[in-house]
């Protein structure tokens, strides 16, 4: 049995425009997800997400490529697997006067799920001792888990979630986090779809990067987190004269980003900043690692992917 849950290979979608014209969603995308854990499925909007999610669930067509789920092609095959996925991809519907409880029991009967299986959607997400509220007094962040309940009601082996914390608070986020990495421990495998960054690195084991509908990277976060160049963020009384002297010495330097004071020093070796500093007469206030984390490793792929692209289409047009 193959370990792969989600596999496409040279994956491409393309649109008609309204002017006649075609645009291209998802252009040659292979996408290999291992089974079990949680696996960030990152880009930025409009970079193709959701459009190969739609093709892997018989919502939208490829123009072509190839998708397997569980071994078997798809969307020919879908119906012998569609059972063992579970997936929310846009707001569900659920009735506002009904309880919690009383919206995922409806729902099982419906779709032929023992109710003995809505104590333990509701347990997994979180909800007990709220399930008996109606549905229209829950929070964003409390209707959002409720959707994941209800894909839970399959059993599923495998969970899609499709930018399951946007507009979200900081509370909303944090208890859609925990339930998604309990999932994960509990065996399921979960693809997240998502460009919140920090809480993808916190649940996620390993991650797709795309762009412009492009692979841009993927594997282990750990092991994307390796690459790039180490930096170090040092504060000096006259930023400017140290940006010189660094510069001269073939250092690559940039300003701290956010709210951090300082420069931020690509260099495998702080102590070569250091002694290059020292013999320009210039003395550190403080120097300080960078750890390289996922946002920085997103933001230097696309950034690099949107500069390539639209080179591509300056050069095309």
């Amino acid at each position: 049995m193959s370990d792969l849950v989600i596999e496409t290979t040279g994956l491409h979608k393309e649109f008609r425009s309204r002017r006649g014209g075609l645009r291209v969603a998802v252009q040659g995308l292979d996408l290999a997800v291992n089974r079990g854990g949680v696996h960030g499925f990152l880009g930025p909007n409009g970079s193709g997400k959701t459009t190969t999610i739609r093709m892997l669930l018989g919502l939208a067509r490829a123009s072509k490529g190839s998708m397997e789920l569980f071994g078997h092609v798809v969307p020919d095959s879908l119906p012998a697997v569609i059972d063992r996925v579970g997936a929310v991809v846009e707001s569900p519907k659920f009735s506002p006067n009904f309880t919690g409880r009383q919206n995922l029991l409806l729902l099982a009967r419906t779709i032929g799920a023992p109710t003995t299986r809505v104590d333990a959607a509701i347990e997994t997400v979180g909800l007990t001792g709220r399930d008996r509220d109606r549905f229209k007094s829950y929070s964003l962040g409390m209707k959002q888990r409720l959707a994941i309940a209800a894909t839970l009601l399959k059993d599923p082996e495998l969970l899609i979630l499709d930018e399951p914390t946007n507009g979200l608070d900081p509370a909303g986020i944090r208890e859609i986090r925990d339930t998604i990495r309990d999932l994960g421990e509990r065996g399921v495998t979960v693809l997240l779809s998502s460009h919140i960054l920090a809480e993808v690195q916190q649940v996620c084991d390993s991650a797709t990067i795309i762009g412009n509908g492009r692979l841009l990277a993927s594997g282990r976060v750990d092991e994307l987190l390796q690459g790039g160049a180490a930096a170090v963020r040092v504060e000096v009384p006259d930023p400017s004269a140290a940006r010189g002297v660094l510069q001269s010495a073939g250092f690559s330097v940039a300003a701290a980003s956010g709210d951090l004071p300082g420069l931020l020093v690509e260099s495998e070796t702080p102590a070569d900043v250091t002694r290059v500093l020292g013999e320009a007469g210039i003395w550190l206030t403080s120097l300080t690692p960078v750890r390289r984390d996922l946002e920085s490793v997103f933001l230097e792929l696309t950034q690099a992917d949107t500069l390539g692209h639209d080179r591509a289409q300056e050069g095309g047009a």
